[in-house]
């Protein structure tokens, strides 16, 4: 995790897990079961956690020098339930293939 690719890592899988969990865990319980507490504990945490997410993002796109529709994709796959984790997957093709 010392790396910007090992930071951009924990930090896509951190907030693909709290997305999945606000999205089909704490959303639901708020609107069928009267209980907002699980969303809006899960969805304060993934806000706060997003923006490191898209600092951490962004720092290895920098250094890669990413196409700039690379980074809004990478940036958006923190927005929409799974695709952060499909996104990990084809940064780390590409920093293995790097190396």
């Amino acid at each position: 995790m010392s790396t910007p690719y090992g930071r951009y890592r924990v930090m896509a899988y951190v907030v693909g897990t709290l997305l999945v969990v606000l999205v089909f865990v704490g959303v639901p319980l708020k609107h069928f079961a009267g209980r907002p507490q699980v969303a809006s504990v899960v969805g304060v945490a993934h806000g706060v956690l997003y923006m490191v997410y898209l600092a951490t993002a962004l720092h290895l796109a920098l250094l890669r020098r990413w196409p700039l529709l690379k980074i809004l994709v990478v940036f958006a796959a923190g927005l929409v339930p799974f695709l952060t984790f499909y996104m990990e997957r084809r940064v780390t093709r590409e920093e293995r293939a790097l190396s």
